[in-house]
């Protein structure tokens, strides 16, 4: 019914480019069956980057599984920058040639919505931050883009089936729609409160009809406690400056004793915003600029046939192994026959290209998404 490949598709190879299944055919028909090392990495950062965040490494691992090759990578998690190696695979070429095209797609998608997630948080500080993209991607890989918005830093994700597939709970408020049929913000949160679970937080919209402030008011006199916070979703032909509007939003809500509710926005929110707003704003939930974001454009190239270091034009040939120094985060890539010790500042190297599969089995277990979540966050305290 929909435009999109079934995973038995994906995993036979029918989502390649054509030009690998030719070249597969050619290469046995002339009998060259050699062994080939090939090098995912970085060509470079869309924008203003200057580190990513590697994900898409499980369903790269379900994709080789079973063939005759073996894999080294990152962790998924992992920040890498550029001229670094992030997985390598090593194998008779034909048996893995067609699997390019897909390899490189998740990883490239996956990490661009992660990094951009990271982006966010690391702008956001300790403040709520929520996925709120579903709507702007193709529904069949809304798991796959929330997934990666909370891998990269998000507290939670808006859609059911992401926070099923996660183990969370999905996070969101009321929508504009809500509002509209009942007439009145502040009714429409009491009806949310008095339908909807209690663990739920209970947060009011308050732009659909009237000022801002005036509907938080409204919604605080009737909710009291009960009320967590307010989310400010104004379109922007209404918007004004947003960050003066919140200002006066939380002058009123302080002003009357409510200082506890909190403020949430939405709407053309991306990190730029956040850091912006961030005097005032509690929480930002994010949309389009998450699960729209800039792919991360990582290459595939051979590096080594049969043993010997070859590549084309541009890159650097041979079998490497990338290390980050665990106190200064200094990355350091050296031919694989080489040995490293420690960094100039005297912290430990580590080695960050590690077994993923041998001989089409997986050899290390993958971590779960808030694992991955963990190891991102605690990286980000270090990189600038």
């Amino acid at each position: 019914m929909f435009h999109i490949a079934t995973e038995e598709e994906i995993k036979s190879g029918k989502t390649t480019d054509i030009y690998f299944d030719r070249t597969v055919r050619i290469l046995k028909a002339k009998g060259i069956i050699k062994r080939a090392k090939a090098e995912v990495r970085l060509k470079g950062f869309p924008q203003e980057w200057k580190w990513g965040i590697l994900s898409g490494i499980e369903e790269v691992a379900e994709l080789l599984k079973g063939l005759p090759v073996d894999v080294y990578c990152m962790d998924e998690g992992t920040i890498f920058n550029e001229y670094q190696p992030v997985m390598v695979i090593d194998g008779i070429y034909t048996d893995y040639c067609i699997y390019e095209t897909a390899l490189l797609g998740f990883l490239c998608q996956a990490s661009g919505i992660a990094t951009k997630s990271a982006r966010c948080r690391k702008a956001a500080g300790d403040r709520l931050l929520i996925s709120f993209g579903a709507r702007r991607m193709h529904p069949a890989i809304t798991p796959m883009v929330e997934r990666n918005a909370f891998i990269g830093g998000c507290n939670g994700v808006s859609a059911i089936k992401s926070a099923e597939l996660l183990k969370e709970d999905p996070s969101g408020t009321i929508p504009h729609a809500l509002v509209l049929m009942i007439g009145d913000s502040a009714e429409a949160v009491k009806a949310f409160h008095e339908v909807i679970e209690p663990k739920v937080k209970r947060v009011c919209l308050v732009d659909t009809f009237c000022d801002e402030k005036f509907e938080s008011i409204k919604a605080a006199e009737v909710m009291g406690d009960k009320l967590f916070g307010v989310r400010i979703d104004t379109p922007g032909s209404r918007r004004g400056d947003l960050l003066e509007i919140c200002r006066e939003v939380r002058w009123e809500l302080d002003y009357r004793g409510y200082k506890n509710v909190k403020i949430i926005v939405s709407g053309g929110i991306n990190e730029n915003e956040i850091e912006r707003l961030n005097d005032v704003v509690d929480g930002y939930g994010v949309g389009t600029a998450i699960s729209a974001a800039s792919t991360i454009d990582f290459s595939f190239d051979i590096m080594e046939i049969e043993g010997k270091p070859i590549a084309k034009r541009g890159k650097k040939s041979g079998s490497k192994q990338v290390y980050r120094c665990r106190a200064c985060f200094k990355y350091s890539v050296i031919p694989i026959h080489e040995k490293i010790g420690k960094c100039n500042c005297g912290g430990e190297n580590e080695a960050l290209l590690k077994p993923l599969i041998k001989d089409g089995k997986i050899v290390r277990t993958l971590p779960k998404p808030q694992e991955i979540r963990k190891y991102v966050l605690e990286q980000l305290k270090k990189i600038q």
